[in-house]
């Protein structure tokens, strides 16, 4: 029912969600309820191939000797995966949350989790080898300083590999609408496009078959997704 509130009430009622932190609420109620359907267990199993396959790469030999980073991360070990880089970073605005919920879960996964904050990461400048992001970047507050927080945290030269959701509304837990001109002119502007793709959302069970059947087939305003990865320009 929440998702079909029209777009001008969502615009109406955002200041006010966030006052009292509603997007906060149903972001963790979607991992309760996942550890409640599914069991605490981890979905590095899902995430690795899925993960690989934005990077355009068949393994994680790419990340040998890295420090790579998932910003949006969720509390499921989405860089356990990742065993040939130097340090995994689990970044997410939920960490203090995922450790009151999950605690044994989180201390399990070999990653270290940051708790990121709506306006900064706190991550010293030019740290981070590879910054991952998977449907994610849709959820923050503000996209252009997030973006911003994102490419500086990112050595240069270093590599961005982001999977952006595309032909949803804005909701008051998903505020970001992203279109493919909002995306390029926040963040892919200032990248080296090593690979950009986008396709249709497949089904339910398989949302980025499309993706693995070389469908890449997409019509501007449907749901789908824009798998990029690039290069941060160095200055």
């Amino acid at each position: 029912m929440l998702h079909s509130i029209p777009e001008p009430l969502v615009l109406l009622l955002r200041p006010i969600a966030k006052i009292l932190k509603f997007k906060y609420y149903y972001e963790l109620l979607y991992w309760k309820i996942g550890f409640k359907n599914y069991g605490k267990v981890l979905e590095k199993e899902r995430y690795g191939p899925i993960m690989l396959a934005m990077a355009d790469e068949k393994d994680d030999r790419f990340l040998n000797g890295k420090i790579v980073a998932d910003f949006g991360c969720g509390p499921r070990g989405s860089l356990c995966w990742a065993k040939s880089a130097l340090l995994r970073i689990g970044i997410d605005v939920l960490v203090d949350r995922y450790a009151d919920n999950f605690k044994d879960v989180l201390i399990s996964h070999n990653m270290i989790y940051l708790k990121s904050t709506e306006k900064v990461i706190p991550l010293p400048s030019d740290f981070v080898d590879v910054m991952y992001t998977l449907n994610a970047i849709d959820h923050v507050d503000n996209f252009t300083i997030m973006c911003n927080e994102i490419l500086r945290v990112l050595k240069p030269g270093g590599l961005f590999i982001g999977s952006f959701n595309l032909g949803g509304q804005a909701t008051l837990w998903e505020p970001q609408a992203l279109t493919l001109e909002k995306i390029k002119s926040e963040l892919l502007d200032y990248l080296e496009i090593v690979s950009y793709r986008l396709s249709g959302q497949g089904p339910d069970d398989h949302e980025y078959a499309f993706f693995n059947d070389g469908n890449l087939n997409y019509k501007e305003g449907d749901k789908g997704f824009l798998w990029v990865r690039g290069k941060k320009i160095a200055v």
